[in-house]
């Protein structure tokens, strides 16, 4: 493809058709209609005379001009976010105290992501509170943190907020559990599991509530314990079975220290937010943490951590 013409717009396009194979969801990550995504995916092939996508079977499939085009328009988007973030860093300085609450489960990833950030904003001062999700709530109405990570917003609370991570529960159960081998386990086959969980009020324990209803199955805590961490001690020790973010336990399952039970269901998919009040003036570190979480792929990032 020679003398290339191809506009900025058509690789945004491009890239998310690729990614999606589908002009549909593309169209609606974008905010665009899905005819109009069509219509750029035309003129572009029309416009460098070459074939980028073929549809066999009602199914979109790059060509190998439009693999080659992926790659390119995915390595273009990245270097721009990059370009981004120094040309913003050049002419605003992010410097001063960010003040973040994390509930517990995120404190499996989140210390690789400040590691990022700071890399970035080297003279932004991190204070980092890991409290449950209930304690949360009582100081973001007292103005104790400029962000807050947590599964859930608070619906009492007016806050603004993002998703940018997603969290994967998966049941853990010790390695000599009777079902460590089975597929496809019903929920309702373990509903009488000594199940470990959290506190009532935690966001994963809401969910994994949610879950087991969905399938007829209420749960009866066996043991309640006040963080993620002393409830994956408690399965490796045999006390129980729970459900818990899969981040939190990679280094035990992949040793064999404890095992992921196939539950039908599961694993769980929950949303990670950054979230502030709503009438919070966030300073410029703060400021720079959100669009940072905004711009980065944390897949790929934590993928390059190896905590995934």
């Amino acid at each position: 493809m020679q003398n290339l013409h191809i506009t900025a717009q058509q690789i945004r396009i491009f890239e998310a058709v690729a990614r999606h194979l589908s002009y549909t969801k593309a169209a609606e990550e974008l905010n665009l209609s899905q005819p109009a995504v069509s219509i750029q995916i035309k003129r572009l092939e029309e416009n460098n005379d070459v074939k980028l996508v073929e549809v066999i079977g009602k199914k979109l499939y790059l060509t190998r001009s439009g693999e080659r085009m992926y790659q390119t328009c995915q390595r273009i988007l990245e270097e721009l976010k990059e370009l981004n973030g120094v040309i913003k860093s050049e002419h605003q300085k992010i410097e001063g105290q960010l003040k973040i609450a994390v509930v517990t489960p995120a404190k499996y990833f989140m210390p690789y992501i400040l590691k990022a950030f700071l890399n970035r904003y080297p003279d932004v001062r991190p204070a980092i509170t890991v409290i449950n999700r209930r304690r949360i709530l009582d100081e973001l109405k007292n103005n104790q943190y400029d962000l807050s990570i947590m599964g859930r917003v608070p619906e009492e609370l007016k806050m603004e907020s993002f998703p940018f991570f997603q969290n994967v529960l998966v049941v853990a159960a010790p390695p000599n559990h009777p079902l460590a081998k089975a597929k496809s386990i019903n929920p309702k086959d373990i509903a009488n599991e000594r199940f470990l969980m959290r506190e009532k009020g935690s966001g994963i324990r809401i969910s994994v509530e949610e879950r087991f209803a969905e399938h007829g199955v209420t749960i009866e805590p066996y043991m309640e314990l006040g963080s993620t961490e002393s409830i994956k001690q408690a399965v490796m020790a045999g006390l129980g079975i729970s459900v818990l973010p899969k981040q939190s336990i990679r280094i035990e399952a992949k040793y064999g220290h404890l095992v992921i039970l196939d539950v039908e269901g599961f694993p769980l998919r929950r949303d990670w937010y950054v979230a502030w009040m709503k009438d919070k003036n966030l300073d410029p570190s703060a400021q720079a943490f959100v669009e940072f979480l905004k711009s980065v792929d944390i897949d790929r990032l934590l993928a390059m951590s190896d905590t995934r």
